[in-house]
C-alpha cells in the first residue's frame, strides 16, 4: 500500500484538499481527528495533559478546552513540546492501526493528513510527501479571518510552525492553493492523475 503525506501550514487548506481527494474514493486518515479521539476523557494521553497543565484547561464536562491549551502552548514553545510528548506517540499509535485495517482491506492507496507530519517526525511512516502551499501572507489572511484573531495573533500561530517557505522543499509535490476553489480541484484531480493512475498503469 502507497501511503502519502498530505501537510502544509495553518490555514493552507490541507483539509480542503483532503475533502477534495475523499470525493474522488480515495481514503483518508486525517490526524487532527486522531489528535481529538487520543484526548478524550478516559484515554492516557488526556490523562497525562491535565496532569501536565492542570484543570483550569478543562470545560465544566471535563472535555479539554482546546482553546484554553492552545492560548498555553502557542506563547511558549517548551509548554508545545511538553503537549506534543505526550499527544505524538499516542496519535502514532493510532494511526498505525489504521494503516494496517487500509492495507487488510486492501487498499492501493492511502493519505495520512498530518499538519506537523515534518516536524512530528512522522516523514517515515509515509512514502512520500505532498505540501499545500500558501504564501505567508495568505496565510495570516486566512488565519485571521477563520479564528476571528488579530494580525498579532494570527502571526503567533504561523510563527509556531515550520515557515511553509522551507515545508515546501519537503514535497515531491506542490500544491499551490493561493488561487481559487476551482483552480484548486482542477489542481488536485490532475495532480492525482499525473502522480497516482499514470504510475499505476506504469
Amino acid at each position: 500500500m502507497r501511503i502519502i503525506g498530505l501537510t502544509g501550514g495553518i490555514a493552507s487548506g490541507k483539509s480542503t484538499v483532503a475533502e477534495l481527494l475523499k470525493g474522488m474514493d480515495v481514503p483518508v486518515i486525517d490526524a487532527d481527528q486522531l489528535s481529538r479521539q487520543v484526548v478524550t476523557p478516559g484515554e492516557p494521553a488526556y490523562n497525562a495533559i491535565v496532569a501536565e497543565f492542570g484543570t483550569g484547561i478543562l470545560n465544566t464536562d471535563r472535555t479539554i478546552n482546546r482553546t484554553a491549551l492552545g492560548k498555553i502552548v502557542f506563547a511558549d514553545p517548551a509548554a508545545r513540546q511538553r503537549l506534543e510528548a505526550i499527544t505524538h506517540p499516542a496519535i502514532r499509535r493510532r494511526a498505525e492501526d489504521e494503516l494496517l485495517r487500509l492495507k487488510q482491506s486492501g487498499k492501493p492507496v492511502v493519505i495520512y493528513m498530518a499538519p506537523l507530519l515534518i516536524e512530528a517526525g512522522a516523514s517515515s511512516r509515509v512514502d512520500e510527501i505532498w505540501v499545500v502551499y500558501v504564501d505567508r501572507e495568505t496565510q495570516l489572511k486566512r488565519v485571521m479571518a477563520r479564528d476571528k484573531i488579530t494580525r498579532e495573533e494570527a502571526s503567533q500561530k504561523v510563527a509556531a510552525q515550520m515557515p511553509m517557505e522551507v515545508k515546501k522543499l519537503h514535497g515531491s509535490v506542490v500544491i499551490d492553493n493561493r488561487g481559487s476553489m476551482e483552480e484548486l480541484a482542477t489542481q488536485v484531480q490532475e495532480t492525482w492523475n499525473r502522480e497516482v493512475l499514470q504510475k499505476q498503469k506504469t
